[in-house]
């Protein structure tokens, strides 16, 4: 019987430390790459190409904005969204640009790049790095955050709803009339949850609808550096 409870034991504690080990696995820090990209831009293309070839990259969080400004060259972007082009804005001013633009690349909040460029997102995502704030776990309907240090006012937390995988668009009209453009990871939705503050935190997670995976961002505000991801 002693016998039996020592390979009960073991077997529990073995047990316990793989789950442990998954659940360190799926907390382990990401590379964030963002591409602002419009259906209705003509050298957009080349970058949705380039971010699908890294999408399925281990360690890598790659995510499609579609913005809007592009609309008026005669084709609506089917996936465009006011709260993305925003975001792109934001990101303008700490990038030291005057503007937004398409395509852009933006790796973990601070660093970026034109998407279209050969090799331009894999090189970003070579220099960024893993974000190195905050641990950040998703589950049982919560968003957890650990202890650590937050930026002056604190960091906002982002609530992402994106379509992962690739889809593939036709277009009829503006600069890429006749194409079918494919996108990675579409971005469906983007919403604030709070804030971070430097203490642990815990929200909770809306439930996702129409088959949509789930993204949590906290990020310096302001468009700062991105500071802990992840996904379910």
């Amino acid at each position: 019987m002693t016998g039996l409870k020592t390979r009960i034991g073991k077997a529990l504690l073995a047990g316990a430390m793989l789950a442990a080990t998954m659940g360190a696995a799926a907390a382990q820090p990401l590379t964030v790459v963002e591409l602002f990209t419009s259906q209705g831009c003509s050298s957009c293309p080349p970058a949705n190409a380039n971010l699908i070839k890294v999408k399925d990259q281990p360690g890598v969080l790659a995510l499609s904005f579609n913005v809007t400004y592009w609309d008026y060259l005669g084709w609506k972007d089917t996936f465009g969204r006011k709260e993305f082009t925003d975001r792109q804005v934001t990101y303008e001013p700490p990038l030291g640009h005057d503007g937004p633009f398409t395509p852009q690349v933006v790796v973990n909040g601070h660093a970026d790049g034109v998407g279209a460029r050969s090799g331009e997102i894999q090189s970003l995502i070579a220099k960024g790095g893993r974000t190195q704030g905050p641990d950040l776990s998703l589950g049982q309907g919560k968003v957890s955050i650990g202890a650590g240090k937050a930026p002056g006012g604190g960091a906002d937390i982002w609530l992402v709803r994106y379509n992962r995988g690739v889809v593939e668009v036709p277009v009829a009209r503006g600069e890429n009339t006749g194409r079918t453009l494919p996108h990675a990871n579409v971005v469906h939705a983007l919403t604030k949850l709070g804030s971070w503050n430097g203490q642990a935190t815990t929200l909770p997670l809306p439930a996702a609808s129409g088959g949509l995976s789930t993204a949590v961002l906290v990020q310096a505000p302001r468009g700062g550096p991105i500071l802990a991801a992840a996904v379910n």
